[in-house]
């Protein structure tokens, strides 16, 4: 099972470098980029103090082509910032003109804050839902539920948001919560308990967002399971032999039902670490994703293939970490 782990580790190796090698290349051949941008504001700069568009000498040309490695074929240029990434360096953001690690790192906890606690509430309210949908089968609870459960599924996180924020946000009929952001301006100047209600208000429909795509999801696959197990041979067993309804139904039937729910953990944490770009957009939440969002959009491809980085190495360690949880959880499991 250890070699099965470490050529899932070695996989790893040549998928970054596809991914990375085909969306570099496209950024090479997409109109707008980092010299399109600087000619753009050098014309823009000179116009201001000559009033008239000047045109930019071929020199100058030339020398940001060799800045930005746009003067070597796409090969080549994909090999210098290899090159670059194997000693961790993801080169400099052109709009902030910082390193693109510092960019990303600090934006890092804001994504992690909100993936975090959205994860743990789609789990803390669909393993009990889905265990009581279970036991009531069939019953009024049971359709009711499952009926507003996929009403919530079919609205993507970042539309459920947008209808909140109009509903409940500053300015609405109800003005509960702001309008978006990770904290309020002044946060720094509150007091303890202001600083801990001023987070919450900000917490509240981001949260909501995140985690309602994942709740039919969990909720069902919970309800399935068990139901599953409770038509097993041994559950059957145990209540011939007279146990407690209870003790047969969540120590026996729901720890062998958990295990198709733990082995997505891995994927959900590769995930929840990098952000949501539309629903961090939708609440002008300054996280990884709203970070990939605006450097697309501007252009800024350093941060564009730094955050492409992260999410991809992300995502597939958490897919190996399923593996890992499923061994864990299930030790019949031999991978081979």
């Amino acid at each position: 099972m250890t070699a099965y782990f470490v050529r899932r580790f070695l996989l790893m190796i040549p998928t970054l470098f596809g991914i990375t090698m085909l969306v570099f290349t496209i950024t090479r051949f997409t109109p707008g980029g980092p010299i399109d941008q600087m000619i753009a504001r050098m014309q823009a700069e000179a116009a201001t103090v000559e009033g008239s568009t000047v045109a930019i000498p071929e020199d100058v040309l030339e020398e940001l082509k060799k800045h930005f490695h746009f003067d070597k074929p796409v090969w080549e240029a994909y090999l210098y910032w290899l090159g670059d990434l194997l000693t961790f360096d993801l080169g400099t953001s052109y709009k902030y003109n910082i390193p693109v690690v510092d960019v990303i790192t600090s934006r890092f906890p804001v994504s992690i804050y909100f993936g975090l606690i959205g994860f743990f509430l789609a789990y803390a309210v669909c393993i009990p839902l889905g265990v009581f949908k279970a036991i009531k089968h069939g019953s009024a609870f049971d359709f009711t539920s499952s009926a507003l459960v996929f009403m919530g599924y079919s609205i993507p996180g970042w539309a459920l948001g947008a209808v909140l924020l109009v509903l409940l946000g500053g300015g609405s009929f109800w003005d509960v919560v702001p309008l978006g952001g990770f904290r309020s301006e002044n946060w720094e100047q509150l007091g303890l308990f202001d600083k801990i209600v001023d987070q919450l208000h900000h917490t509240i429909l981001p949260v909501l967002a995140y985690a309602a795509g994942s709740f039919a999801t969990l909720t069902v696959l919970t309800k399935n399971s068990l139901m599953e197990n409770l038509g097993q041979d041994y559950v059957r067993t145990a209540f011939a032999k007279g146990l407690d309804e209870r003790r047969v139904i969540f120590v026996h039937a729901l720890r062998n039902s958990l295990i198709p729910i733990c082995t997505g953990l891995g994927h959900a944490i590769g995930l929840l670490m990098a952000g949501s770009y539309l629903i961090e957009r939708v609440f002008n939440i300054d996280g990884i994703g709203y970070l990939g969002y605006t450097a697309i959009i501007e252009r800024d491809y350093a941060v564009v293939m730094g955050v492409l980085v992260i999410n991809t190495f992300l995502i597939l360690l958490g897919n190996i970490l399923s593996d890992v949880f499923y061994v864990l959880v299930d030790p019949r499991i031999r991978f081979q």
